[in-house]
């Protein structure tokens, strides 16, 4: 079956850049000019993502405002005669009946969360993307793991490759065997030292899972952290289906991190073609007075 679906976990406190979250939910935070979350979702667009599940907490009523229309903003800007922002106004409405928002009302891990969007997803395969990781590709990431996906069915792993010396900073899989991007994969290991790690492919923050991970989820024990993990569940899976490694061509942000959304607005700002040329130089005077 065709991936349709796409389940953002989004419930998070966004505890790693108060406080700012405090105010405003860290998907809302804005990169240049749109907030972090619009990214991602434009990201499952160009992939042929047809249907967001978005999966919230409370305080995150703003997210789904945004993807909402803004009747008196709209009037405002079309009396003023902003036709062009009001075109860009218009980028962020999803088609009607293209979104839904599920409550997790309580935080008891990823995993628990994507187990809240079961009976929107159905028994079809669906993509994950987490909203703390942009990732700045062309195509997408997700629409080169649709293709790749298309080519050999499973379960597909956004995959990194990280220096050796940060390995055990990150969630790296077991390769088997590779053709290309693509790598057949038997396993995952959480942070391991450097000199035990079986690869330095990181995991990304994008998977796409058959639906069979549900019924894991439903009885899936606390793991790490004491919260219901998602890979725990896709160790299981594992046993059972086939699991493949996808490594990605474009570059991962961090937004969940003070460094890594820095470093995401940076990026963002030096490829805006309306200030690309003042951002690189206030990044050169920047640099030069440091």
């Amino acid at each position: 079956m065709r991936v349709r679906k796409a389940v953002l976990p989004v419930a998070g406190l966004g505890t790693r850049v108060l406080p700012a979250t405090k105010a405003i939910p860290k998907e809302m935070l804005p990169v240049v000019d749109r907030p972090a979350i619009q990214y991602v979702v434009d990201e499952a667009l160009e992939a042929g993502i047809e249907h967001i599940i978005f999966v919230t907490g409370r305080n995150k009523v703003a997210i789904e405002d945004y993807f909402d229309r803004a009747y008196e903003l709209e009037t405002t800007l079309q009396n003023k005669g902003k036709d062009a922002v009001l075109e860009q106004l218009s980028q962020s409405l999803l088609p009607a009946g293209a979104a839904s928002f599920v409550r997790q009302q309580a935080p008891l891990g990823l995993g628990h969360a994507i187990w809240c969007a079961r009976d929107i997803v159905g028994n079809e395969p669906f993509a994950i993307l987490l909203p703390d990781v942009i990732v700045k590709g062309k195509p997408s990431c997700l629409a080169q793991m649709v293709g790749a996906y298309d080519k050999v069915g499973g379960n597909i792993i956004a995959v990194d490759p990280v220096p050796e010396e940060r390995v055990s900073s990150y969630g790296v899989i077991e390769p088997v065997e590779r053709d290309g991007r693509l790598i057949r994969m038997s396993g995952m290991v959480e942070k391991p030292p450097r000199d035990k790690a079986p690869s330095n492919l990181a995991i990304t923050g994008r998977y796409i899972l058959q639906p069979e991970i549900f019924a894991l989820l439903a009885d899936q024990g606390k793991g790490a952290g004491g919260e219901i993990q998602l890979t725990d569940s896709m160790f299981r899976l594992m046993e059972k289906q086939a699991f493949y490694a996808y490594e990605f061509e474009g570059a991962p942000f961090d937004c969940g991190s003070k460094l890594g959304y820095f470093e995401a607005v940076l990026a963002h700002a030096v490829d805006n073609e309306d200030i690309a040329d003042g951002a690189r130089e206030l990044v050169r005077k920047l640099a030069a007075g440091l």
